[in-house]
């Protein structure tokens, strides 16, 4: 059975573990978990008669999610502003210091591109190489 950190059992799997009659460490090998969830999970049903899971903790807030609107609002007003301008934007106005890496998930969070102006016209194909004149001289004066 394949577990990945901070996802819970199935209820199914559960069940089956709490119902199943003998030691943590065989019931543990029955089916394939560890041990100590056997013994957590057995405490926890003969405390507070709970077998289904409890919502996941330790979830962080968001740090700038209070600011949201503040950094949409500047970055409309200064298209052009760099990430260390928006950070020490962020440090005068609201108090809050950020690394450049949170300001940046910041701003792709908040679907803000990298790209700062609209589309431009391109700019024209300039020749790179000098003229050939005759007998392959170069028709450069110097």
């Amino acid at each position: 059975m394949a577990w990945r950190r901070g996802q819970a059992y199935s209820q199914d799997l559960r069940e089956r573990v709490l119902g199943a009659v003998g030691s943590a460490r065989t019931v543990a090998a029955r089916f394939g978990v560890s041990i100590s969830y056997i013994l957590k999970a057995r405490q926890r049903q003969a405390r507070t008669g709970e077998t289904t899971t409890r919502a996941l903790r330790s979830h962080v807030r968001r740090r700038l999610v209070d600011q949201h609107a503040a950094i949409l609002s500047q970055v409309e007003a200064h298209q052009d502003a760099t990430l260390d301008e928006l950070r020490a934007w962020l440090k005068e106005t609201h108090g809050v210091t950020v690394s450049m890496g949170l300001m940046w998930n910041t701003l792709a969070r908040l679907g803000l591109t990298l790209k700062k102006r609209r589309c431009t016209r391109r700019s024209k194909p300039v020749p790179t190489l000098l003229k050939r004149g005759v007998n392959g001289a170069s028709s450069n004066p110097n």
